[in-house]
């Protein structure tokens, strides 16, 4: 299994993480970058753990402080050709960075992503439809819309543009993530941990792909062998893992 998305900087004990997942049957882990400290992190990780920590740099919606943006976009454009994505990066309404420069900084990471042909792993909180038509206006040709819990006609039209949805552990308690699963074809789903981010208030662990597959399993009435084996192709694919 891959784990498409983990937050690797922030684990204290990335080692001993990292030997668990090794040991539960993850070949391959997608590590994630909010701002320019994890950025720098996740590339030094990915060095230390080549073929089996892939990097992925992004500017959290989050994250964003105005007076930075300009030097973490640089750092962006000066090593995404080392990365297997742009990520995270998107939109979060709830956020108290104001919603105009989240978009700008949202709209020139998609300039990049498109100048490099990049895919965009993108956080869509309480602004799917603005995530969506943006990426999409953009002519994205690669893009996972993390998490998806939003509405249905968003998710439809997302899948009509070739684009995919990940699935996570909160799956287990989650009606409107469980929703999307069930009317994605397995094709478009990715499956992760946004370790470390708790669920129920147990901390994940990149491990932890394995209950998001049985979870997927369970929702779509799969065997865990078609469930596993299909998004291990999906993630190869989309983040073209076998060149790198």
């Amino acid at each position: 299994m891959i784990d498409t998305h983990a937050h690797l900087a922030e684990l204290k004990d990335l080692s001993q993480s990292l030997e668990e997942a090794r040991a539960n049957g993850v070949e391959g882990i997608i590590a994630v970058g909010s701002e320019m400290e994890s950025n720098m992190r996740t590339l030094e990780i990915s060095g230390a753990y080549q073929k089996f920590v892939y990097p992925a740099i992004g500017y959290h919606p989050l994250e964003i402080v105005e007076e930075e943006v300009e030097k973490n976009l640089l750092f962006i454009r000066t090593h995404v050709n080392e990365c297997v994505a742009l990520g995270e990066i998107g939109l979060d309404y709830r956020a108290k960075v104001r919603k105009e420069i989240q978009h700008q900084v949202f709209g020139e990471l998609l300039e990049i992503a498109g100048e490099f042909d990049k895919p965009v792993i993108v956080h869509c909180r309480f602004s799917h439809r603005q995530a969506f038509n943006m990426v999409s206006e953009k002519r994205i040709r690669r893009a996972v819309f993390h998490w998806y819990s939003g509405p249905v006609d968003v998710l439809n039209e997302l899948l009509e543009r070739g684009y995919f949805i990940s699935a996570t552990p909160a799956l287990r308690y989650s009606p409107p993530h469980q929703e999307a699963i069930k009317r994605t074809p397995l094709e478009r789903i990715l499956l992760e941990t946004d370790s470390p981010v708790s669920y129920q208030g147990t901390e994940s662990r990149p491990k932890d792909v394995r209950m998001t597959m049985e979870y997927v399993r369970v929702l779509k009435g799969l065997d865990p062998e078609r469930v596993t084996q299909q998004t291990t192709i999906s993630a190869y694919q989309f983040f073209r893992l076998s060149s790198i």
